[in-house]
């Protein structure tokens, strides 16, 4: 048994060494506990062929009882797998993946394959000696309400399922009813079979009424916020509305403000403004359902009428996106037109047509209406020089230029999302979301759709995304369950996603800050505000635990029970790196835990071999990664640094948004250590893969050190 005396108490440490799946045979077992015992250090080391088995599991749970085992390291599969056989909540557990990341991939019965194994267990006995259970941060009174902005269909539905849980929900409209763009249409897409006509407008209606018998559902119509503060389980809001200010705290917000339509006098090729008959389908769906009067219009009397798709949309000009209803609206509306008007013909011009799901039965119906012409083509001209309008159109699937006289020309424009600077957030970093490029709510848009970067905070429905009503019912039907999910979390000091169940949170040493706010700038997630001077005041419920202001903090006061400076620089300590004599470089790996890590584990899986002379350190998120732990790896004599991280841009994303980014901008700072150490720039390699990309693993590995031969041995070794 290990038995240290530390400033945190005496640790007794259980190292339990599986032989199966492979690991038996690929490293000396024996030898492992002798170098382990031969330094000076009692070890309860004890081996067995399947430790997740109920025997194996057993042995365990009896050294806790009767050794008092409190700090255990698993050395077997890799942590990602069997998290519930080796579930020890009162024990600091940590995981040494020898089957995925050595069994696997490296030589059986080397002497290297057995050197990196002695040097894995060296860095996790230096861990768990540096680090201690988390302690959750849980405040008093935490409140179980949640808000919802916006009273369309998709924050009828979050506002109906959070309540039908059993939550109490406060919605804020800011109109004087309920029901947003939905309540405006007479028929919606086709939902039922066979899916050949659309269907009368019930729905609303429907969930109004439904609304009006929970009792734990509050209603503020003609509502604005005035402000927001807090973080989840105490957000603190201000509601604005004609009488008077009221003051709730909730647990979580949804935020489902819906959209507006994309602002047609910005349309100028389209001839918008320059004739009441041309107008776009918001303008053409009010005369349809005759809530607004156009004397100049008798749809009743029109012989020709061209739709226009894409109108503005899928346009670098204007929107460079699909908003996914356009299409099945214009089908609607022509199929409105054609039985209000038997004689009208329908022209749709487009450029592609989508019709996701359901909606492509209803398009293959309307084809057979031998007075809608269909064609993909390019609008050349509209002419509004003669009474009635023509347009030519170039491209068409008939080969030739078409030139088409109408009586009337509706654009099919895009959607825009809501502004969300309404929410008047009170933080740091601005009133709304962090928006995408397109304006809507900045999230993990692959793995985390509905979470935005405000912890407890979700968006559902067209402010999120562009979506038909029944995409927005499921849309804030999961928003509603990711925000139950974030107050009962709350409520256990319990982090969400990615790192779900996480009970550390950063702690400040603030004697020591200099209050250069990198931390509350550069964290994603806006857990920092700030004081007059600059100083962190943290939040720790709206944190993800991501570590990224540790890895900004040129001080190093911050820091996680189980995660942090000297933790890590523990680990990169507790290696004795070979000489140069030797000629066995030694290469320290940071490895995202979320995409980089898996994707070695699948390398592992795939038997991709890879060099045996790395070392590697998970870490939360490449972003987390602080400068200190580069100098103290060069100091300590490693030969260069892999930094691989989760891969950025439109395309892929970092699981904590920004980390990646991060690191790449770091790099000056990176240079200037080198510079510092006069160490070359190629010691240190920055790495970004997606999941996916295992099978570029070895090649990332060989390759760098390839680059570390040319450059030599790192001079530090030895000293």
């Amino acid at each position: 048994m290990i038995s240290i005396s530390m400033e945190t108490g005496q640790r007794n440490i259980g190292i339990y060494v599986c032989t199966g799946c492979g690991i038996g045979d690929t490293i000396d077992i024996e030898k492992l506990k002798n170098q382990v015992t031969a330094r000076n250090i009692s070890v309860n080391f004890k081996e067995h062929p399947f430790f997740c088995s109920k025997e194996g599991c057993e042995l365990i749970h009896r050294d806790i009882a009767t050794q008092q085992v409190d700090h255990i390291i698993i050395a077997a599969c890799s942590p990602r797998v069997n998290q519930d056989v080796f579930n020890f909540p009162d024990e600091i557990l940590e995981w040494v993946n020898f089957r995925e990341q050595l069994s696997w991939c490296m030589k059986a019965k080397d002497e290297d394959t057995q050197l990196l194994a002695e040097d894995m267990i060296r860095m996790s006995i230096a861990k768990v000696n540096s680090i201690s259970s988390p302690q959750p941060y849980i405040k008093d009174n935490l409140s179980s309400g949640i808000l919802v902005v916006g009273g369309g269909i998709s924050g009828l539905t979050s506002a109906l399922e959070a309540a039908k849980a059993g939550y109490t929900v406060y919605l804020v409209e800011k109109e004087n009813k309920l029901g947003g763009w939905a309540s405006k249409w007479k028929y919606l897409f086709p939902e039922e079979l066979p899916f050949d006509k659309p269907k009368l407008t019930e729905i609303i209606d429907e969930k109004i009424r439904k609304l009006e018998k929970y009792k734990n559902i509050h209603i503020f119509l003609e509502s604005t916020l005035e402000s927001v503060s807090g973080e989840p389980g105490q957000f603190t809001i201000s509601i604005r509305n004609k009488q008077s200010n009221k003051q709730i705290v909730t647990g979580a917000i949804i935020l489902a403000a819906g959209w507006k339509p994309y602002d047609a006098s910005k349309l100028e090729e389209y001839s918008f403004g320059q004739s009441g008959k041309i107008m776009t389908q918001i303008e053409f769906e009010e005369i349809l359902n005759e809530e607004k009067n156009n004397v100049e219009i008798d749809l009743k009397k029109i012989n020709n009428i061209v739709f226009i798709q894409c109108a503005g949309s899928r346009d670098e000009k204007h929107l460079p996106y699909c908003s996914n209803t356009c299409c099945p609206t214009t089908l609607k509306q022509a199929w409105q037109l054609r039985h209000m008007n038997k004689d009208a013909n329908v022209y749709i011009i487009y450029k592609d047509l989508r019709t996701p799901g359901k909606t492509e039965f209803f398009y293959q119906e309307l084809q057979k209406d031998e007075q809608i012409f269909f064609t993909k083509g390019d609008l050349r001209q509209i002419d509004t020089s003669d009474k009635n309008l023509s347009i030519i159109v170039d491209n068409t699937l008939l080969g030739e230029s078409i030139k088409i006289n109408t009586d009337l020309i509706v654009l099919a424009t895009g959607m825009t999302p809501s502004d969300s600077s309404e929410l008047n957030l009170t933080y740091r970093q601005g009133k709304g979301l962090p928006d995408l490029k397109y304006g809507f709510p900045d999230s993990h848009f692959i793995c985390f759709p509905y979470e935005t970067r405000r912890t407890g905070i979700y968006s559902a429905g067209c402010i999120r995304a562009p979506q038909t009503i029944q995409m927005c019912i499921e849309d804030s039907t999961g928003a509603a369950l990711k925000a139950i999910q974030c107050i009962e979390s709350t409520k256990r000091g319990e982090s969400v996603h990615p790192r779900s169940g996480d009970k550390s949170y950063p702690v400040l040493y603030l004697p020591r800050c200099t209050d250069c706010k990198r931390c509350t700038e550069e964290c994603p997630f806006g857990a920092y505000d700030e004081n007059e001077k600059g100083t962190p005041l943290p939040n720790p419920a709206r944190c993800r635990r991501c570590g990224i202001c540790m890895g900004s903090c040129p001080e190093r006061i911050i820091s996680f029970e189980d995660y942090s400076i000297h933790s890590v620089s523990s680990m990169i300590k507790a290696l004795n790196i070979p000489d140069v004599f030797e000629e066995k470089p030694r290469i320290l790996v940071f490895l995202c835990e979320n995409d980089a890590y898996p994707a070695f584990d699948m390398a592992g899986l795939k038997r991709l071999g890879y060099s045996p002379f790395i070392r590697i350190i998970p870490v939360r998120c490449i972003g987390s990664v602080n400068q200190v732990w580069l100098s103290d790896a060069l100091s300590h004599g490693y030969d260069g640094i892999l930094q691989i991280g989760c891969k950025p841009g439109e395309d892929y994303q970092c699981h904590f948004i920004t980390g990646s980014e991060l690191t790449k901008t770091r790099g000056e700072n990176i240079q200037e250590t080198l510079r510092t150490m006069m160490l070359e720039p190629e010691r240190i390699r920055t790495e970004f893969l997606e999941i996916t990309e295992y099978e570029r693993i070895p090649d990332i590995i060989n390759d760098y050190l390839q680059t570390i031969e040319k450059i030599g041995p790192n001079p530090f070794k030895g000293m």
